[in-house]
């Protein structure tokens, strides 16, 4: 299932990625997930699995705690498929109430569960840490959407994600309604200042880059209106404003675009010290994007639990 909401204008930047989370990466995850918590496969739970017989059979309800939007629930079945495998039990059933960017508020129930209860019991923190963790990347993008809606500028994230979780971070970016920006070192070239100082200017960057990697978008970070149009100069068609004061960041939007008849079009992104309350601020100067690391480094959790019924 793939959940990508964003304005109609302006288009994405080139290195945007809308497809769903890729199995095979889930399935590793999950894998590493449990053997963290149950140790090497298939692992034990000491506790469940001494009080629980195998064959006590048993049902749950995955329950939101906190309004929020939800992700990460693509990831749950996959979690208790991997559980009733290694404990050698049938499989639980799961019936899943509502869809990955669905906005939900505290006590709605978003998925049932029914099978063993050492499955589910041994799956209980893992499906938890995943989701909850996806949820609350994608509730705080949405408020960054929702402060944005209607200004014609996209909410970023970075790569400032958990090692190991990127794919599931940025995908709960996609279920709140952000757009991914790119997805690591290999897909994108991101001229920053240490480039700059280690090539000798930003030309000579610029320059490395396409000889090397003539197949790469490039991306030049720019701190003043001179380096901005310096990269300009140089070929980039995408620049990062970084820390700009809103006035200086303006300057900066209008000369380019008073540029662009010569140029063409220059893909404009606001990064650094942004936050909530200057969100629309930032974007009426005429970026096209704005870059949160903090969607994925910052955002808490989205408190969910998992409530075994009586029998």
């Amino acid at each position: 299932m793939t959940l990508v909401t964003s304005a109609p204008a302006p288009v994405p930047p080139s290195s945007v990625t809308t497809s769903a989370l890729d199995p095979r990466w889930v399935a590793g995850v999950v894998a590493t997930a449990l053997d963290e918590d149950l140790g090497v496969a298939p692992g034990r739970d000491v506790t469940t699995q001494a009080t629980i017989p195998p064959d006590t059979q048993g049902t749950a309800a995955l329950v939101a705690r906190a309004p929020g939007v939800v992700a990460g629930l693509v990831v749950v079945p996959e979690v208790l498929r991997q559980v009733a495998d290694r404990l050698g039990l049938p499989a639980v059933t799961y019936a899943a109430l509502v869809e990955d960017g669905a906005a939900v508020a505290a006590g709605d129930v978003l998925a049932e569960l029914s099978g063993p209860v050492q499955v589910l019991l041994v799956a209980e923190r893992t499906l938890l840490n995943l989701a909850s963790r996806a949820s609350g990347v994608a509730t705080h993008t949405r408020r960054w959407a929702d402060a944005l809606a209607g200004t014609g500028a996209l909410v970023l994230d970075t790569r400032k994600t958990t090692p190991g979780l990127r794919a599931l971070e940025k995908y709960a970016v996609r279920c709140g309604g952000g757009t991914n920006k790119r997805m690591g070192l290999y897909d994108v070239a991101m001229v920053k200042d240490n480039h700059v100082v280690a090539a000798g200017s930003v030309a000579a960057a610029v320059r490395a880059v396409q000889t090397r990697f003539p197949d790469v978008a490039i991306q030049v970070e720019a701190d003043t209106l001179d380096q901005a149009l310096e990269a300009i100069a140089a070929g980039a068609r995408f620049l990062l404003l970084d820390n700009m004061p809103t006035p200086v960041l303006a300057e900066v939007v209008a000369a380019v675009r008073a540029g662009e008849a010569s140029t063409g079009r220059v893909e404009l992104e606001a990064t650094g010290n942004l936050t909530l309350d200057r969100a629309r601020e930032v974007a009426s100067t005429g970026v096209d994007y704005l870059s949160v690391g903090g969607l994925t480094h910052s955002s808490p959790i989205l408190d969910l639990a998992l409530d075994l019924r009586a029998s």
